[in-house]
């Protein structure tokens, strides 16, 4: 009878306190945040160095948190990229090498999004029992079985292809007139669809408050259609050129929205303990003859692997676990925030899951003194390029491979490869090597846009910002 009690008394004691450190173990895990600009220019941002645009809400983010001078995503172009961030691994090991566009007939479309079996960091974190939402753009498949719910997260209100119409939307709409999906609520209309992002963004923290959570705040803007709001037009009336003017309109909105989402963790305590991570899914486009981004100083832009089209404005705020005002000038990848996360939410990744991306936590906060990653490489249709500590090697089909030391010249204007043959080598026998280890593609883009990127390279690039505000 005496032990009967005893037993009894414990399994009371264990039902009151395992409960308590459950909670105070969710209390010490944080949420997470990612904030997905599209097409965003390099230079177009405060803390950046814009004279134009002004981003009070994004430059407070980077003050509050540490900047990543030298930040990368794994491909030139939305679909990759993205592809690249939801996983941790180079999206070519395991064949997303183009934007999802089935515009040949070869291709089936059934095989154009992430392949079933990769994970997503929103089925990692799912596992550790977050809740996970996505609010935007998803540009990984447009399958039933590519869903976005169907890859881990929970709550998604989204629309299919790469884009959508910033005021409309149609019952029967396709491309970027096609209906808002959402599996929550019946969506509202819309009314400028950045603006209803950062609403369902804000709805989104609110609900899950008291429970961990994984927000994926992906913003179309400002990727085209170039539409802006008559109310933010006129706050810069004073840009001559319409395009640039809308394009500014668009990041400033942007912006506001980012410091709603800010605001909302804010107002619920939970912005010390959230990781908030900014960035671009690429540079900025500039093409044509009037370009609206600017990527200074760095040269190139979205579509090919000069600095321009894949370095990125990149910050991470953790106010509980991050000093503010920091910079760090080692390389990061977007490929580092899936297993970053996934380590701050005491989970691991099996070895055999082959990442490319590595925790940067110990690197930031100064427990490791080395590099994150001792080189990076790309594949993008027509081209290839490997970073090796400064040096830069970008290989093209129509001419001689191409050196840069990115120290002494971040706008890539001085072709150094005569001058280090040797180097030249053995970065394209590393870079090749890699390059046929990858798998096949899975489908390919019309061959018009291969085109379009080799002239991309011959292309003069404005590195300087503009002279009047």
């Amino acid at each position: 009878m005496k032990m009967n009690r005893v037993l009894l008394i414990a399994i009371l004691y264990l039902l009151m306190v395992i409960p308590e450190m459950q909670a105070q173990n969710n209390e010490q895990k944080p949420n997470f945040v990612i904030i997905l600009a599209d097409d965003l220019g390099y230079g177009d941002l405060g803390y950046t160095g814009s004279t134009q645009i002004r981003t009070p809400n994004i430059d407070a983010l980077a003050a509050e948190g540490v900047v990543f001078d030298q930040g990368y995503v794994s491909a030139p172009v939305c679909g990759p990229s993205r592809a690249g961030l939801m996983t941790g691994r180079n999206q070519v090991t395991f064949g997303f090498d183009n934007n999802p566009i089935v515009d040949l007939p070869q291709f089936d479309n059934n095989f154009v999004g992430i392949p079933v079996e990769i994970n997503t960091i929103a089925n990692r974190l799912g596992e550790l029992g977050y809740v996970n939402g996505l609010i935007g753009k998803w540009h990984l498949g447009d399958a039933a079985h590519f869903h976005p719910l169907k890859r881990g997260f929970h709550e998604v209100w989204t629309y299919p292809h790469g884009g959508h119409h910033y005021f409309k939307s149609e019952p029967e709409g396709k491309g970027y007139l096609s209906p808002i999906e959402c599996n929550y609520k019946t969506p509202e209309p819309i009314t400028y669809i950045t603006d209803d992002k950062g609403d369902e963004c804000v709805d989104f923290i609110r609900r899950h408050k008291d429970e961990q959570f994984f927000l994926y705040a992906s913003f179309n803007a400002p990727h085209t259609p170039l539409q802006a709001t008559e109310e933010d037009l006129k706050l810069y009336s004073h840009i001559e050129d319409k395009n640039r003017r809308t394009y500014c309109a668009m990041v400033h909105r942007l912006d506001v929205n980012v410091g709603r989402i800010v605001s909302e963790l804010k107002e619920h305590d939970l912005y010390d303990n959230t990781v908030i991570v900014f960035l671009s899914d690429n540079g900025g486009p500039v093409s044509g003859k009037n370009p609206w981004t600017i990527n200074a100083p760095l040269r190139g832009s979205k579509g090919i692997l000069l600095e321009g089209g894949i370095r990125v404005p990149f910050t991470m705020t953790w106010p509980k676990g991050i000093e503010a005002g920091a910079a760090y000038d080692k390389l990061v990848s977007a490929l580092d925030i899936t297993p970053t996360f996934v380590a701050l939410a005491g989970g691991d990744i099996p070895a055999k899951e082959k990442m490319d991306g590595v925790n940067i936590f110990p690197f930031i906060n100064g427990d490791n003194a080395g590099e994150p990653h001792p080189d990076m490489k790309w594949r993008f249709t027509i081209s290839a390029s490997i970073r090796e500590a400064d040096w830069k090697l970008v290989r093209l089909p129509d001419r001689l491979p191409m050196l840069y030391n990115l120290k002494n010249d971040i706008a890539e204007q001085n072709d150094v490869a005569d001058q280090h043959r040797e180097r030249v080598v053995r970065m394209l026998k590393t870079l090749g090597d890699w390059d046929v280890s990858c798998p096949q593609v899975l489908y390919l883009e019309g061959n018009p846009w291969r085109r379009n990127q080799i002239d991309l390279y011959d292309k003069e690039y404005q590195l300087v910002q503009p002279e009047v505000n």
